[in-house]
């Protein structure tokens, strides 16, 4: 059992997280169901009885009036995505699941429309091809310019990114804590800072490395990730105090390419 001063000022702290993440909902336009209700309400009631102060009982009541507020963003998320007739893409998954390949070519002929066009070569056409290919830059010349910069996508294990010395074991928390930090101070100012702004560096090696440590940011609770749909653009949202919670069941996993293309792309918009 813990000393009681000692629960005290624990549930205090929970119940502060609480609050700042529901606050952070309505504010930074999060996905609402961050916040598991269920849990947050198991740590309000296991907390109540030692509440004896006015202090404390003001914040059990701030809790659970932001609870509600949360609700109430999930209750609207709800009712949007009903009435424009959004259906979960693990709804067709499972029903594609369901149906035979015969039923699946049915489905495929009745949507399918087909263009049809007709093409053939013609003098003109031809001299246009050949004056394109004697424009263009020999092949050996253009293979130069990407000399250095060949890769390849696939995965790594935290085991192989210790090993590459990557990330060092003993040293990697607090490295993660330095780099909430800068982001914190790159975000100074603004309410969020464009992820390849934050990530890019000279090098690509170099970006993949705080790529790898921003994964961690957000999934720690250090930070989250926020997409423009319509711009395609990915931001990055620091958190000004870590928010340590039970995780949410519709946390939704957000994958992001770094490959040199993406960088060399990066670099040539002039943006360092």
């Amino acid at each position: 059992m813990q000393p009681n001063r000692q629960r005290r000022r624990l549930g205090k702290e929970n119940l502060e997280r609480i609050i700042d993440l529901c606050r952070s909902l309505e504010e930074r336009g999060l996905d609402p169901f961050l916040v598991n209700v269920d849990k947050v309400l198991e740590v309000i009631h296991e907390y109540f009885p030692e509440w004896k102060s006015p202090e404390e009982l003001c914040l059990d009541a701030e809790a659970v009036h932001q609870i509600a507020s949360a609700l109430k963003l999930q209750s609207e998320w709800i009712k949007h995505r009903s009435s424009a007739l959004y259906t979960d893409p693990l709804l067709f998954v499972d029903k594609l699941r369901r149906l035979s390949k015969e039923e699946i070519c049915t489905i495929f002929l009745k949507s399918w429309h087909p263009v049809v066009e007709l093409e053939q070569i013609s003098p003109s056409s031809l001299e246009e091809a050949m004056k394109y290919w004697k424009s263009l830059v020999p092949l050996n010349e253009r293979w130069q310019r990407l000399e250095g910069l060949h890769g390849e996508t696939g995965t790594a294990t935290p085991e192989e990114l210790l090993r590459q010395q990557i990330i060092a074991e003993k040293e990697f928390s607090k490295e993660l804590e330095k780099f909430w930090h800068e982001l914190k101070r790159k975000a100074v100012g603004k309410e969020k800072i464009e992820y390849w702004d934050f990530v890019g560096a000279d090098t690509y090696e170099e970006t993949v490395r705080r790529a790898y440590k921003t994964s961690f940011l957000a999934t720690y609770g250090y930070a989250t990730l926020e997409v423009d749909r319509l711009e395609e653009i990915v931001y990055i949202i620091p958190f000004d105090v870590r928010i340590s919670m039970p995780e949410a069941k519709h946390v939704i996993s957000l994958p992001i390419s770094i490959t040199i293309e993406n960088w060399k792309n990066w670099k040539d918009s002039g943006k360092d």
